[in-house]
């Protein structure tokens, strides 16, 4: 669990807010409300970074079993973000180096990224990326 900080920064939402149809996997169209992979994903067309944690790349990876384990974590943050409303909170830089809104993501109190920590999902982010290859 986190310990909200600022709650007045939080930007509240709901499924329902978010769009007309539920989030969806990004494709190669205009990018509005999808998820890209498990820490990565759109909302009213703005690119989201999961700032708690790190999950396996998808894009990119580095053996099978990272591309294995990368599209896992991503269907299951698409599960996570379709079961209801949500916060946005912002908890240190607002902004990464890519242009991308750091944000943790949480619902009822609860991280969805601790959520996919303690599912095998993803690691807590410490600032270092590390290989998810055996």
């Amino acid at each position: 669990m986190i310990r909200l900080i600022g709650v007045s920064a939080a930007i509240f939402l709901s499924a329902q807010g978010v769009a007309a149809s539920a989030m969806d996997l990004c494709g190669s169209g205009k990018r509005i409300n999808c998820v890209v992979d498990g820490d990565t994903f759109w909302l009213r067309g703005e690119k989201v970074r999961i700032a708690d944690v790190d999950t396996p790349e998808i894009s990119q990876p580095s053996c099978e079993s990272e591309l294995q384990r990368g599209v896992a974590a991503r269907d299951r943050l698409l599960v996570l973000l379709n079961e209801g409303p949500f916060e946005l909170v912002v908890s240190g830089r607002s902004v990464d180096r890519n242009g991308r809104k750091l944000r943790i993501v949480v619902r009822n109190g609860r991280s969805l990224g601790d959520q996919l920590v303690a599912e095998g999902l993803a690691r807590t982010w410490d600032g270092k990326r590390r290989t998810w290859c055996d």
